[in-house]
């Protein structure tokens, strides 16, 4: 996870986008809404098309391995 930065000075320690203070939670958010990849990259210029997929995968990598309990998910 090269692109992906854990430091608990920047924003409080929330995963972001090395080099930056896009918090993952915010791409995914982002991407659950119906934002394409273009249009988060056009609100955001310096992200890169590897930057969303970086933060796909870490989120992806840290729900595989956790054991997830029961949620009742809001839509």
């Amino acid at each position: 996870m090269k692109r992906i930065e854990v430091n608990p000075r920047i924003l409080g320690g929330k995963p972001v986008i090395k080099g930056t203070r896009m918090p993952v939670y915010l791409i995914l958010k982002l991407l659950s809404s119906g934002y394409s990849t273009q249009k988060i990259i056009k609100s955001y210029p310096s992200l890169k098309k590897e930057d969303i997929k970086a933060a796909i995968e870490y989120a992806s990598s840290l729900l595989e391995a956790e054991e997830i309990k029961k949620i009742k998910l809001v839509h």
